[in-house]
């Protein structure tokens, strides 16, 4: 009897990567408003052999700013805008924890990239992990995966702490177009 084959995976983290960021987090479906070029990268990306994986931290959920059903019907209209142009997502894993909680999902742990591993059969030491965040870049490096910083979002500000945290030689892009031009064959 054959195993099952593992699959590499793209991680996305979802806000500053492929929507905007906002300081005061997205709490409702007008508030999202996606990246220039985002879509149309993640049409790209839908074309390669892999599984494409939103994690995504959303501490907005425990500080009382929106419900669960509300972050669900958020990602619920994301999912919809992107297949709608042509892309694909796989799966969408979400912490709802404050940071000071420590929870084992919260990014940088890398919780949500083990259960999404566990659940689609994701090969991560052939993954990658985009992100705009120090956090995303800790939680790949948790799995073996490879990160990438996008300077959308916090990124610029981002890439500043990675070399302060010994990780400059993450490989960093202008945004997900770009990150998504380099690891496509």
């Amino acid at each position: 009897m054959s195993l099952p084959s593992l699959r590499p995976a793209v991680f996305l983290d979802r806000d500053g990567v492929i929507i905007e960021n906002r300081p005061d987090h997205v709490k409702s479906i007008p508030e999202v408003c996606f990246i220039p070029g985002a879509l149309e990268a993640l049409v790209r990306l839908a074309q390669r052999d892999c599984l494409i994986v939103i994690v995504t931290n959303q501490a907005a959920i425990g500080r009382g700013l929106l419900t669960r059903q509300t972050a669900d019907a958020i990602n619920a209209y994301i999912l919809q805008h992107i297949t709608a142009a042509g892309g694909r997502i796989d799966g969408v894993y979400l912490c709802p924890h404050l940071p000071e909680e420590a929870c084992v999902c919260r990014k940088p742990s890398p919780g949500m990239l083990l259960e999404a591993t566990r659940d689609l059969g994701i090969d991560l030491r052939a993954s990658v992990m985009i992100g705009d965040a120090l956090t995303d870049v800790q939680a790949a490096q948790a799995v073996e995966a490879q990160p990438i910083l996008v300077l959308t979002g916090r990124g610029a500000i981002q890439a500043q702490e990675l070399s302060r945290s010994g990780l400059k030689h993450t490989p960093t892009f202008a945004s997900l177009v770009e990150a998504v031009e380099q690891i496509l064959p």
